[in-house]
């Protein structure tokens, strides 16, 4: 199948292609922007603080003397960061244990099963706040996804293996079963490849789900204090009573990128829906 088929077909989903232009649009932000826009003004004290928008500074600066363009342009990827290694890691966790689960049955299933339905029913959010309460002070963009990923392999665990129990039981797999073909192999070979596009929109969710868990933390103040990730510009917005003050250009900007990703997100994950959804599909 030549590339230009498989554009043809991907334009075709108008959602997909909505939701790729708008996420690739904001990684460009973070690629593009240093070369146009000058990142050191990120760091306290690079400028006057409390400027209101002007030509030197689009944005304004906010009170500890930051260029919040500059912000911006750093912080957008550093967000997308963290939801990308949660959401790897939370799917990855997920697949393993509902492949487990699903395929094979008796005790790994009750226990796999059983370990997400207990987590499910726990506060999550207070949870990633204890964790992330422990490790203040040394929080990094990495560490913020570590902690947010602790919590990211539950849904993945029960969707996948809902998805399994029903995959098990069909034809070819029985085929495969009674061919002595094994358990790994028939997971990698035969159920892996029929389930991407579904796995792909679970890794969607979940990075979407990452991030707005790190946003809730950073809103708290334990993000990364030293990272001007898009939580922590509205936690200093916060701090420094932006709202009150009238600072509209300080707390604005990254809530439209959050909403920007968060919408970029969801019509890739409706998007990779019509793919799967054959009554979905016709409606494209």
């Amino acid at each position: 199948m030549t590339a230009s088929l498989w554009l043809g077909r991907l334009l075709a989903y108008r959602q997909l292609t909505v939701g790729l232009v708008v996420i690739a649009a904001l990684v460009l932000l973070g690629l593009v922007g240093p070369l146009f826009v000058d990142v050191s003004g990120a760091k306290v004290g690079s400028a006057i603080p409390d400027l209101t928008p002007s030509r030197e500074h689009p944005l304004g600066t906010d009170t500890v003397g930051r260029d919040l363009l500059s912000v911006i342009i750093v912080g957008t990827p550093l967000t997308l960061t963290i939801g990308l290694i949660a959401g790897v890691i939370g799917l990855g966790i997920g697949s393993v244990f509902g492949f487990i689960g699903g395929y094979y049955g008796g005790v790994a299933d009750n226990v796999l099963h059983g370990a997400a339905d207990v987590f499910l029913t726990v506060p999550g959010l207070l949870i990633l706040v204890v964790i992330a309460s422990a490790t203040k002070g040394a929080v990094n963009v990495q560490t913020e996804a570590l902690v947010v990923s602790a919590l990211a392999w539950m849904w993945p665990t029960r969707t996948i293996r809902s998805q399994v129990l029903t995959m098990r039981e069909r034809g070819y797999i029985q085929v495969a079963r009674f061919s002595g073909t094994s358990g790994a192999r028939i997971i990698v070979e035969e159920m892996m490849p029929n389930l991407l596009p579904y796995l792909a929109a679970s890794f969607v969710g979940a990075v979407a789900t990452a991030i707005l868990a790190s946003i809730g933390l950073e809103a708290l103040g334990l993000g990364p204090q030293n990272q001007p990730t898009l939580g922590m510009t509205i936690y200093w917005g916060l701090y420094y009573t932006t709202v009150m003050r009238g600072l509209v250009w300080w707390w604005l900007p990254p809530i439209l990128i959050i909403v920007l990703i968060f919408v970029g997100l969801f019509s890739i994950s409706a998007g990779l829906d019509r793919i799967m959804n054959p009554r979905l599909r016709s409606t494209a």
